[in-house]
């Protein structure tokens, strides 16, 4: 069984109550370096990147990082996400664009994601979005088909958060929606968690609160929708914030029980790649929760999670 590592290696990002922007622009050369680093001797590393539908000058319809492709290259492919903010119900615009994104960066795609976080109802995030489902059902089945006309090779899927309201009707409206094109189409199921963050857990309780969350995915979630134990997981976004109150080692620490706590369970649960959320902090002085979720600081310079990520993937990488 194949297990591949990511990394988003922009700053921006969506927080409970819209994007949090970095206090400084990237720096290519930076990013290039760093992921180069981290990639080691890997055969690959993907590289994480956001594209909103419809595209525009507000703060949750810029794609981020700007020009994802200049990170390529070495083994390193692109882990796209399609984003949609959309809040009619015309869905010809969107099937147009995610099939025009087959064609123009089939070459470069490794993975592609439909929609971000459809059953999260936050303002930056896609569940807010009311014709989301019908989007991310589409979006897949055109996707797969516009790859199969071009010869390109793109596992396609897309992503949610962990579910604890039993009353939640996502993945049975989801189901109720996906037909035999959809389930033929769907390459991978993605789930972004972040354990220890929004609900603390004392050390020694995280390994077995990772497992618990993904046991629940696998085995609770992903089959009220119809999707089997066939279909892999990604974990497409983790993540731990550093701040006034979390330190940096502890960073590090928490890095490392998570990822072994999921290659753990990747043959039992069907787990085939995870992805760091996020390479450098939006704001190394700033004090919120989302400003330092970063391996780097916001100068470039390393916290010691990096090194701790950069030997994992090296170890790990199947």
């Amino acid at each position: 069984m194949t297990f591949t590592f990511g990394i988003y290696p922009g700053a921006a990002l969506g927080s409970d109550t819209g994007i949090v922007h970095p206090v400084s622009p990237d720096r290519p050369e930076g990013i290039t370096a760093a992921l180069r680093r981290l990639q080691g001797d890997a055969p690959t590393l993907l590289v994480r990147a956001y594209r909103p539908y419809p595209a525009g000058d507000g703060p949750d319809t810029r794609a981020t990082p700007a020009d994802p492709v200049r990170y390529l290259g070495e083994g390193r492919r692109l882990d796209l996400v399609l984003t949609f903010r959309e809040p009619g119900d015309e869905l010809d615009g969107w099937l147009d664009f995610v099939r025009a994104t087959v064609r123009t960066d089939g070459p470069h795609l490794a993975t592609l994601q439909l929609c971000e976080e459809p059953n999260l109802d936050l303002p930056a995030l896609d569940g807010s979005m009311p014709n989301v489902l019908r989007a991310l059902v589409q979006g897949v089945i055109a996707a797969k088909e516009e790859a199969r006309a071009c010869g390109h090779d793109i596992a396609v899927g897309f992503n949610a958060v962990p579910t604890f309201d039993p009353a939640d009707t996502f993945w049975p409206d989801l189901g109720a929606l996906a037909d035999d094109r959809f389930h033929r189409s769907l390459d991978y199921v993605g789930l972004d968690f972040f354990p220890d963050v929004f609900h603390p857990q004392p050390a020694d309780r995280l390994p077995g609160a990772v497992a618990a969350v993904l046991t629940a995915f696998r085995d609770t979630s992903l089959p009220k929708a119809g999707i089997g134990r066939e279909v892999p997981i990604r974990i497409c976004e983790n993540g731990w914030p550093t701040g006034p109150d979390r330190t940096e080692q502890r960073q590090a620490e928490v890095v490392e029980t998570v990822i072994r706590a999921v290659a753990g369970l990747r043959e039992e649960l069907n787990l085939t790649g995870y992805s760091f959320f996020d390479l450098r902090d939006a704001d190394s002085a700033g004090t919120g929760l989302f400003d330092r979720f970063g391996l780097l600081r916001d100068d470039y310079t390393p916290k010691p999670a990096f090194d701790t990520y950069r030997r994992l993937i090296g170890e790990l990488t199947v």
